[in-house]
């Protein structure tokens, strides 16, 4: 596990950081001394290790000593829920940034990343095949079928920087996206529905343990390296009309986000108690490997630029995306 603390550099926004300012002390009861306004959340989230801070906070009640009732909803990927939170389905999301990205700026929805979730450690994310495979190196993909939980999003991202460094062009493996995302893939694999399959923990582990499958290669290396995994989001208009809901949301994501970044066992033990099926085996818990959490001590928003800029800027590079500015969605931007 590691136990760096990646430190957010802080953004100051302008009334909505007052109003943070004033609503997100450390004590836990400073938002229902001044009122969430809305106490019942529905959070869709895509339920791997990189999301382990909200699971935390989830678990270990941290959003209900600040008044939120959460309702956690399981995405296959961010990409999945945009519609659903720009029409007010889901209150908050949390999920890849590559699939925010795209949003964005083909204006499916008006978003803004007040906290990130995760970066990229080895044994994080990998490409796995079952054993037995003509595949045995990455240069061995070319013309195969790699299983992806989502089109072109951040492990797709990941695994064209790898497959690029490797003399490569994505365009030549032939990504699938099987319906049901994360959950269906072990079982296809295993089928020989496809070559490989793209898959970050606990879902690699899960894969490993259940049915033999070998890892191919760790997307966290060159180019790749400690690249930015999932954030949090909501949509502009929410974060307006709904300023300490979110600092309260804020403050208690940011609580679990230390907890994950300092103590496994708590990380185990909130993965371990997710809902059924999500919920994992205690032996699958302690075998898998972790992210890296940022955590921040500022307001909500206060996520590292320069490192959220970078996914814009690889997005650009390697899937031939126009060139984006992360401004546009970072709070005050």
């Amino acid at each position: 596990m590691t136990t760096r603390r990646a430190r957010g550099t802080a953004l100051l926004v302008t009334a909505l950081a007052l109003v943070l300012a004033a609503g997100c002390s450390s004590d836990a009861g400073t938002a229902n001394a001044t009122g969430v306004e809305k106490p019942d959340l529905t959070v869709a989230v895509v339920p791997i290790v990189d999301s382990a801070g909200f699971f935390i906070a989830l678990d270990q009640g941290l959003f209900k000593a600040r008044g939120l009732n959460v309702t956690f909803v399981p995405a296959i990927s961010s990409e999945t829920v945009i519609a659903g939170q720009a029409s007010g389905q889901y209150d908050i999301t949390g999920g890849n940034y590559v699939s925010y990205i795209q949003a964005q700026q083909r204006h499916l929805a008006d978003l803004d990343i007040f906290a990130e979730g995760s970066v990229l450690q080895p044994g994080g994310v990998g490409i796995l095949t079952m054993p037995g495979s003509p595949v045995k190196t990455i240069r061995e993909l070319k013309g195969r079928t790699v299983a992806i939980n989502a089109p072109r999003n951040v492990l797709y991202m990941l695994a064209a920087l790898v497959l690029a460094e490797n003399g490569i062009p994505s365009s030549d493996v032939r990504f699938v996206v099987p319906k049901d995302g994360f959950p269906a893939i072990p079982a296809e694999l295993r089928a020989g529905a496809f070559d490989a399959a793209v898959l970050p923990e606990p879902f690699a582990s899960i894969t490993e343990q259940a049915d033999g499958a070998v890892p191919l290669a760790d997307l966290d290396q060159g180019a790749a390296t400690s690249f930015p995994g999932v954030g949090y989001v909501v949509t502009k208009q929410w974060a307006h009309k709904y300023p300490r809901t979110l600092a309260a949301f804020y403050r208690a994501l940011e609580e679990g986000q230390e907890i994950a970044d300092t103590n496994r066992p708590a990380v185990e033990a909130a993965m371990e108690e997710l809902p059924k099926p999500l919920g994992l085996p205690k032996i699958t818990a302690a075998m898998m490997s972790l992210q890296s959490y940022p955590v921040s001590t500022g307001p909500a928003g206060s996520v590292d630029k320069v490192r959220l800029q970078r996914v814009a800027d690889a997005m650009h590079q390697f899937i031939g995306f126009p060139a984006f500015s992360i401004d546009s969605m970072l709070m005050g931007g």
